[in-house]
């Protein structure tokens, strides 16, 4: 068996980890998040749209059907409750894990006037109020959200613990606070927010009140990051290879996807990916999630289909969910 990583970080991908029975079809992994039992979350691009494993890959349940218009984010609180990001529904709604849902968390299934134009957000014209194609949301301890809304918004959104909206920051741009597509955010123990601004290819870190802290730029086109117990930060990177908008073009030197492990300083401690051969067990086509047991195993979500579909490439033989088990 290979491993990928290095230092302290190393992993062997586990091939075909997961069964499904006949009539639950995952057709793409967006979304992957780890409940307090180590059990297993996907969203799913299809239905039904929540598909749950256990930690080796036996199925338990799915739920969703009509339930969603385009599921994308995925977040588990720590009352094992689901924050799900509907980006064409503009909408984040709260779930159990059985899949009764509890409630919406602002605005529901009307895009903001930011002045987008569908998915390009070079068209993005103002910063507006939740929510335009929004991406990914966290919780905090004591129950604040906060949403990175993402595909036709530039802001990132602050709902108190009774889902009231507190602030809003963020304008499209490449300055700190400004952004180009906030697809994806972490919370670490400490309250600090990590937010993957992807299309400037950086992490920006805010405090819970919009101020910029500092930001981390050794990524390519983050999609998401993951914050685990002990603070060790996870971020799954799109690269430039794969999921190019329709105004973007390869490079000859394009880097693939891959995934990057940092500190809480931004030192990178392991890193695998960023060929150009996704159906080797240490590469990736698209990885838009990341999650990690209580284990140290790391489980990611690709846009497979999506963005092989984006590229005019047959995505048949291109896996949508990978898990990583640490040695």
């Amino acid at each position: 068996m290979c491993r990928v990583g290095y230092g302290s970080h190393l992993y062997e991908p586990v091939l075909d980890w997961y069964r499904l029975p006949a009539d639950v079809p995952l057709t793409e992994a967006i979304g992957v998040a780890v409940d307090s039992r180590d059990n297993v979350y996907v969203f799913n691009r299809g239905e039904p749209s929540v598909i749950i494993f256990d930690r080796n890959g036996e199925f338990l349940n799915a739920w969703g059907i009509g339930t969603f218009v385009r599921p994308h984010g995925i977040w588990i609180a720590a009352d094992d409750t689901l924050y799900l990001t509907d980006d064409m529904g503009h909408s984040v709604r709260q779930f159990t894990t059985d899949g009764t849902e509890l409630r919406a968390i602002g605005p529901f299934g009307v895009p903001s006037d930011s002045g987008a134009d569908d998915f390009d957000h070079r068209t993005i014209t103002q910063g507006a109020g939740p929510y335009n194609l929004p991406t990914n949301a966290v919780t905090t301890a004591d129950g604040q959200i906060f949403v990175a809304d993402g595909y036709g918004n530039v802001r990132i959104h602050h709902f108190s613990a009774e889902a009231e909206l507190t602030k809003s920051w963020g304008q499209l741009g490449n300055g700190p606070g400004e952004f180009r597509f906030p697809h994806g955010i972490g919370i670490d123990s400490s309250g600090i927010l990590y937010v993957a601004d992807r299309e400037n290819s950086r992490i920006q870190i805010f405090s819970q009140d919009g101020t910029y802290l500092k930001e981390w730029t050794d990524v390519i086109r983050p999609c998401e990051v993951h914050v685990a117990v002990d603070d060790t930060i996870y971020v799954a990177e799109l690269g430039t290879r794969n999921g190019l908008f329709p105004w973007m073009k390869r490079e000859i030197d394009a880097i693939g996807s891959r995934v990057s492990i940092f500190d809480l300083e931004g030192n990178l401690l392991s890193r695998w990916g960023g060929g150009n051969d996704a159906t080797k067990a240490g590469e990736f086509y698209a990885a838009h999630d990341i999650a990690v047991d209580s284990h140290g195993d790391i489980y990611v979500g690709e846009v497979a289909v999506t963005a092989a579909t984006l590229g005019g490439e047959d995505p048949k033989n291109l896996p949508t969910l990978r898990k990583f088990r640490r040695v």
